[in-house]
């Protein structure tokens, strides 16, 4: 049979190379992933740092500060972590690093 004889596609199917070419999935992981930093970090650092993206299961978090850097390094990064695990079932996160940023 040929490849334009193959009958009715599923809509999944069609729904799936559209949202990988025209970039919604990575979009939509994005505000996921936005969504459960704001859930965890709550309001006391928010508005001090803001997420840049997963490297292989690292999360990367620029902040304001090297002061707040070191604060959430040493005694919040565990705690956070938990959270974001929690919040993000299907995503792996093994790690968190916390970068100095100016915006």
């Amino acid at each position: 049979m040929s490849e334009s004889n193959r009958g009715p596609e599923k809509i999944a199917d069609i729904l799936g190379r559209l949202f990988t070419s025209r970039g919604w999935g990575r979009k939509n992981d994005r505000l996921l992933l936005e969504s459960a930093w704001t859930e965890a970090a709550g309001e006391q650092w928010i508005k001090d740092t803001r997420v840049m993206g997963v490297k292989r299961g690292v999360l990367e978090i620029e902040v304001r500060n090297a002061v707040l850097i070191q604060e959430l390094t040493q005694f919040h990064k565990r705690g956070l972590l938990g959270k974001l695990r929690k919040l993000l079932p299907g995503m792996t996160l093994t790690d968190m690093k916390f970068r100095a940023g100016v915006w």
